[in-house]
């Protein structure tokens, strides 16, 4: 038994010369005080929050000063910049002289013609030399953090990737030739879509008319059923369109950062509509968009008001012992858990497990872990605590800093500088469509999961117990794609490393949304898949990408099909929902949560 160290007796000595033991007293409650003091401080961080976007400076600041330090006492280090730096000065002295360009990097902000004549060449040129000699500056300095050289070189490439010359009407041979061309108009109607987005942004105006895309109308549009609804979820059941059904139904788990209809889209390229179409029960989890209010919600209330009882719901209107489960990206993560809590308490009603561009293990989670440890989590815990929520532009803005250059700098440039509006297309209206992110759950998820890796680690508690992802004892499908910057392929791969099941495994080419919405028929399209058993050795996964060569085609079809392996034979479909009772049919699908704005 220990002793509580404060308690220990200490010896004073008295005026008589006699000792005397004495135990201070216990350490009192946090006054009224100490907590005016607490809330006076996060509302100090949370302000400073606001002014960086949710960005903590201290985090920056470390690792400026490991990089400042350790660079000034690596003179071979300086020496290598400053002959680099003279190299870059005659190179682009001697392309103003009009020699030959070097060849240059692969940069689609440079590719047209106009960037090929002078004096845009040597400006392109000039800026691409910058570009890496600052990255070469971060990086590969003897002593700094690789956590360190990673922030300040993402941090380098984002400050000089502002002062492109492409971005710049002046220096943009694009933007010159549209001006000529137009008359100037194109600056005028760049200038009409800067004060449209400003006033939409704060407010003060909405968009105009009809959208292009709109849930219900043209996306979301899979005829089904709301059968369910608590303060968390609606559950969908989809109609049937096959004259038999596999037993077994479909629950779809997707990410709450954004709707649920990333994966039924339009008619064309539904996931859902595709798995209908071959003969499967669909449910899918539409999660409420939460407000102030939901600020305790917790990742167990995620998995219990979610999973859990979608999974119930389920099983309860179809009369099936399983059923299989699907999981995307973060609704992957909560998939995982709920499975090996089950597996761990030996509950068998998973029939498999399918997780699409959804991690485990977070150590290799890619650009992201750039903005996770204690001292950004805290500033960003600090900052719910004063709304009860975070922000969606606080998301969509931490999402947009990780691709800059396509997803800022290349819209300002069509929209403010040439004029043009994009054309509107289905994707690009769903990632438009942000939710918010409840104080409690996102704070739980960026510490236990993010930042100590709880859940490959051990120390992940559902209920009283531990999980590990070996107690996962359903098959497991995964699918990893190629330019997945939320969820790079390899860190999906690890279900290799921490399940103790068969691991079938997909690697499809596209992004972490493009790559799952494969629909057949999609040009350019391919895949790499195997099966790894229960007792195979564990493999690399460059070594598992060299020794599997890519198929034309979607993985949907081979999804489908080791889906239907796993399946009864077919039956006459169920009915949707139930005559009564918490399982009878509330309103059409796509239902009211997805509408939460």
């Amino acid at each position: 038994m220990q002793t509580d160290p404060k308690l220990i007796p200490f010896v004073t000595k008295r005026p008589n010369g006699l000792v005397q033991a004495q135990c201070p007293e216990p350490a009192a409650p946090a006054t009224r005080h100490e907590e005016t003091y607490e809330k006076l401080d996060r509302l100090a961080h949370s302000t400073v929050a606001t002014a960086t976007s949710g960005l903590a400076p201290s985090v920056l600041a470390e690792a400026w000063m490991d990089w400042a330090v350790h660079l000034a006492v690596s003179p071979g280090k300086q020496l290598q910049m400053t002959q680099q730096a003279i190299r870059n000065s005659r190179e682009i002295w001697a392309a103003s002289l009009g020699k030959e360009l070097p060849c240059p990097p692969d940069d689609r902000r440079f590719d047209g013609e106009g960037w090929q004549k002078y004096p845009f060449n040597v400006w392109a040129l000039a800026h691409q030399n910058t570009w890496q000699w600052w990255q070469d500056a971060m990086t590969n300095v003897h002593g700094v953090a690789p956590a360190h050289e990673d922030l300040l070189a993402f941090t380098a490439s984002l400050i000089v990737d502002t002062t492109a010359p492409s971005n710049f009407a002046l220096t943009n041979p694009d933007v010159i030739a549209a001006t000529f061309r137009e008359k100037g108009q194109n600056l005028v109607r760049g200038a009409e879509n800067l004060f449209t987005d400003m006033a939409q942004k704060i407010g003060i105006a909405k968009p105009a008319g009809p959208q292009p895309f709109e849930v219900g109308r043209n996306l979301a549009t899979s005829p089904g059923k709301v059968v369910l609804r608590n303060d968390l979820i609606e559950l969908i059941q989809y109609t049937p369109t096959t004259p038999k059904v596999r037993p077994e139904p479909i629950l779809i788990v997707p990410a709450w950062i954004m709707k649920y209809y990333i994966l039924d889209l339009s008619a064309h390229n539904s996931l859902v509509a595709f798995l209908v179409a071959q003969g499967f029960t669909v449910f899918m989890i539409s999660w409420k968009n939460p407000d102030a209010s939901d600020r305790n919600l917790s990742m167990a209330d995620y998995r219990e008001l979610g999973v859990m009882a979608a999974m119930e719901a389920a099983l309860a209107i179809t009369q099936a012992d399983k059923l299989h489960a699907i999981g995307y990206c973060l609704g992957g993560t909560l998939l995982a858990i709920a499975a090996a809590a089950m597996g761990r308490d030996n509950d068998d009603r998973l029939a498999t497990a399918t997780f699409l561009a959804a991690q485990v293990d977070f150590t290799e989670a890619g650009p992201l872990r750039l903005f996770i440890n204690d001292s950004q989590v805290t500033l960003i815990e600090d900052m719910m605590a004063q709304e009860g929520f975070l922000s969606t532009d606080q998301m969509a803005g931490t999402f947009a800093l990780l691709r800059a250059r396509d997803l800022i700098w290349a819209p300002a440039i069509r929209a403010y500088l040439l004029g043009q509006r994009p054309s509107a297309f289905d994707l690009m209206a769903w990632n438009a469509d942000a939710t918010r992110m409840p104080a409690k759950m996102h704070s739980e998820y960026l510490r236990k999961l993010f930042l100590n890796n709880d859940l490959t680690e051990g120390r992940y508690h559902v209920g009283k117990d531990a999980i590990a992802v070996a107690d996962i004892r359903a098959p497991i499908f995964a699918v990893g794609t190629e330019d997945d910057h939320v969820a790079p392929w390899p860190s999906v791969y690890k279900f290799h490393l921490y399940a103790d099941t068969a691991v079938t495994f997909v690697l499809t080419n596209g992004g972490h949304n493009a790559g799952i919405v494969s629909e057949p028929g999609h040009p350019g399209r391919h895949f790499r898949i195997a099966k790894t058993a229960v007792n195979a050795a564990y493999r690399d996964p460059d070594d598992w990408r060299a020794d599997h060569a890519p198929k034309d085609g979607s993985w949907w079809e081979a999804f489908s099909d080791w889906l239907a392996a796993r399946s009864g034979k077919p039956v006459t479909p169920p009915k949707t929902g139930t005559p009564s009772g918490p399982y009878k049919v509330i309103c059409n699908a796509p239902g009211s949560y997805v509408m939460q704005k």
